[in-house]
Order: C-alpha cells, then structure tokens, then sequence
C-alpha cells in the first residue's frame, strides 16, 4: 500500500502512550507527562516521541515501529492509521486516565 506524506505525518504525531496501553504494553508514570516502558529499560514515551538513552536511539510514533519493535515501515503505518482512523480514537482519554490512576 503507498502511504501519502499526510498520512505518514499524521502517523509520526500519534500519542504513543493509549496506543501501546491498548497493545498490552505496561507504562510507568514519570514526571511532566512521560511515561516509561519498562519492557525495554529505560525507554521513556511522551506523546509521539521517545528516546531510549541506553541505545542512543529516539524518535516519533512511526521510529518506535520501526526501530524499537522491528516492524516493517507497512506494518507500522497499518498500526498507527488504525489508530488514527479511530479504531482506538474512543477510548484514548479513558486509557490515559486509567493509566495515570496506577
């Protein structure tokens, strides 16, 4: 499938916090909105960025896909269009307040 520059735009601001709450992903809450992944150490989200500083890697929503999870470009596009799209769109704020309340 071809993506169009707005779409991968659009992919690269998704807030990655809901999105992996809602794949299983565990988050802990860190100061001034980031979230840690504990999964991958010291990997820490904050809305559509991350960096991992063990790695000296970071990057926005698409990079994480792709460079932290080894997926392919398509597969991370399929993902986060998904998301986009509203598949997830409903529950975004519900998930990010239940997070905040652990």
């Amino acid at each position: 499938m071809m993506w169009s520059k707005s779409d991968i735009r659009r992919a690269r601001k998704v807030d990655l916090a809901p999105l992996l709450i809602r794949k299983g992903i565990h988050l802990k809450e860190l100061p001034n909105d980031n979230f840690l992944v504990p999964v991958y150490d010291d990997l820490a989200v904050k809305k559509s960025y991350w960096t991992w500083p063990s790695r000296d890697l970071h990057g926005n929503a698409i990079d994480f896909f792709t460079l932290v999870q080894g997926l392919p470009f398509s597969q991370a596009m399929k993902i986060l269009s998904a998301h986009i799209d509203g598949a997830y769109t409903e529950s975004i704020q519900s998930d990010r307040n239940n997070l905040i309340k652990r």
